[in-house]
């Protein structure tokens, strides 16, 4: 399998990134490629990262609570710019909300990571979706 490669997202007026820090260093102690874009990117930027950087997983973090907003831009970017989500492994991570996990799915979102989740689940979920996504491909 090639290397997976992961593009870890900070969208917004959120500039609490230590997070996201975090999780990008343990994916790439795991093996993984991973891109960071930094803080206070906007939707477009990160759906044009996504193509330009040709990822299999696009992580975005959010502590804002602007989820419900930002993350269906990005993925309706992605299309716009000529990506389909559908192959990517689309996580979400950060405080968000348990009856708004089941709207993101709804919206193309493959999982969504909360405070608190073990690094080893994320990477055994990464590893097996990818494989997944890259057999249907």
């Amino acid at each position: 399998m090639d290397k997976i490669r992961v593009l870890i997202a900070k969208i917004g007026l959120d500039g609490h990134d230590r997070g996201a820090k975090v999780i990008a260093r343990f994916l790439r102690d795991a093996g993984f490629e991973v891109i960071y874009t930094g803080i206070h990117r906007t939707p477009q930027e990160v759906a044009r990262a996504v193509i330009d950087e040709d990822v299999d997983v696009l992580g975005i973090s959010i502590l804002s609570g602007a989820h419900n907003t930002i993350v269906p831009r990005v993925l309706d970017y992605i299309r716009q710019y000529g990506g389909n989500p559908q192959d990517l492994v689309v996580l979400v991570g950060g405080t968000i909300p348990a009856e708004d996990i089941a709207k993101l799915r709804e919206i193309g979102v493959d999982e969504v990571f909360i405070p608190g989740t073990p690094i080893s689940e994320i990477i055994r979920f990464i590893k097996e979706k990818v494989a997944e996504k890259r057999g249907k491909l």
